[in-house]
This record gives structure tokens, C-alpha cells and sequence, in this order.
């Protein structure tokens, strides 16, 4: 994604929580216009928290590659304990210059790797990003992924909120097609 559409959107997203976030006199309720608890003052569901608090992530890896090679890729399973659908829609990690979500296509025979906007984790569901399928691809990478060492990466969820793993550096033999 380009920079410049990166921050058009990061406005328009700022833009839009600020906006939702606003009371208004005909959407604002009265402090004191009902001095019993309701459902809507008592304890918030579950399904009221940050998208990050519901989501955990199992066995991430990071593909090793040769020194001096551009790109990586790394893998992990999202699982969903909460009630309510989630979506990563972005991901970040200090090792490489740009990161994106990514997924493999067969096109006619063809096998093709594009971006996709999220990644949907549904409710009480759980998604697997592997080799041949979705995965975080590491652009630009700014150091070598050895063996043994650990990639950083952050997930950002469709609210905002984050969660951070660090993905051992693995070997990965692809998959055979």
C-alpha cells in the first residue's frame, strides 16, 4: 500500500472514531434519568471489549531466508474466544520494511499471491495462516532471518486494538503443489 493512501485512510479512520465517538443531544442519555440498574448500565458483555483481549495467537513462525533476501513470511493460528466475529487489518514488524496480509490463489492452474484488506476470525472460530495460504508477508526486510532468532510482530484488529507476538525464525519447506 502506498504511503500516501496509508494516510488518507489512517485520517479517514481517525476521522470516523472521532465522529463515533461523540455524544450528540439526541443520542446522549440522561445521567440520572434512571437511578436502577438496566441492562444497559449493568456489567458490559463480553462482546463490549477490545477485539485483542478475544483473540490469541498459537505456534507463530517466521520463514528463514538467505541473507540478502528481500522478503519473508510468517505464520500462526488466530483463535477466537470471544461471541463476536473479528478481523486483523493490518500487521507490523521491525524487521522489515513494509508488512502486509497476504493469501494464495489458484488462478487456472496458476498459483498467485496477492493482498487481501483483513483477515476474518470468526466467533468461537479460529483461522490458520500457513505456508500456501494466508500469511503476514515481511517486505523489505532489514536484517537477516536466522534460525533461532525471534520476529516481532504486531496484529491490529478492526478496532484498533493490538496485540503483539514474537515468531520464532524457522526453516519451511514449501508446499508441495
Amino acid at each position: 500500500m502506498k504511503p500516501v493512501y496509508r494516510i488518507a485512510v489512517l485520517s479517514a479512520l481517525i476521522s470516523l472514531l472521532v465522529a463515533c465517538g461523540e455524544k450528540t443531544a439526541e443520542n446522549k442519555a440522561p445521567e440520572a434519568a434512571s437511578p436502577t440498574p438496566t441492562a444497559s448500565t449493568e456489567a458490559k458483555p463480553a462482546s463490549a471489549s477490545k477485539a485483542a483481549d478475544g483473540i490469541t495467537v498459537e505456534n507463530p513462525f517466521a520463514r528463514a531466508v538467505p541473507p540478502g533476501q528481500p522478503n519473508s513470511a510468517s505464520f500462526m493460528t488466530l483463535v477466537n474466544t470471544s461471541d463476536v466475529d473479528h478481523s486483523v487489518k493490518s500487521a507490523a514488524s521491525p524487521v522489515a520494511a513494509t508488512v502486509e496480509l497476504h493469501t494464495h490463489t489458484n488462478n487456472n492452474g496458476v498459483m498467485e499471491m496477492r493482498q487481501v484488506e483483513q483477515i476474518d476470525i470468526p466467533a468461537k472460530g479460529r483461522v490458520e495462516l500457513k505456508p500456501g495460504g494466508l500469511h503476514i508477508m515481511l517486505i523489505g526486510l532489514k536484517q537477516d532471518m536466522k534460525v533461532g532468532e525471534n520476529a516481532p510482530i504486531t496484529l491490529t484488529f478492526e478496532d484498533g486494538s493490538t496485540t503483539m507476538t514474537n515468531a520464532p525464525i524457522q526453516e519451511i519447506t514449501p508446499p508441495a503443489h
